[in-house]
């Protein structure tokens, strides 16, 4: 994401005083809420969807990650390189390609 737009989503929640309402807890909550309100878009088709609606609760997922982010002192390059050395680690090209299986099934 754009400093400017990590910016944008500090100064929003900083001008309304929301701060006091970011414990991790209540973000983490908020996170599975918004992903749920992003699977309804899909609810009832895996095609026909509006991609408007989409976006939005799409964007309400990423505003409260970081968010989270803040609020843990965490950096989000260095979390999801940490992560992805793992993943690529689990799932080797030539094991994984092509492969839905999970990591202890192949």
């Amino acid at each position: 994401m754009k400093q400017e737009t990590i910016n944008r989503i500090r100064k929003f929640s900083e001008d309304r005083d929301w701060d006091q309402f970011h414990a991790p807890s209540n973000l983490a909550k908020s996170i599975v809420i918004e992903a749920a309100e992003l699977l309804e878009c899909f609810q009832w088709s895996d095609t026909d969807y509006d991609v408007e609606h989409v976006k939005e609760e799409l964007a309400d997922v990423m505003v409260y990650c970081q968010n989270m982010l803040d609020k843990l002192g965490l950096d989000v390059d260095e979390i999801v390189n940490a992560k992805m050395d793992q993943n690529e680690a689990k799932y080797p090209v030539e094991k994984a390609k092509g492969s839905a299986a999970k990591y202890t099934d192949l």
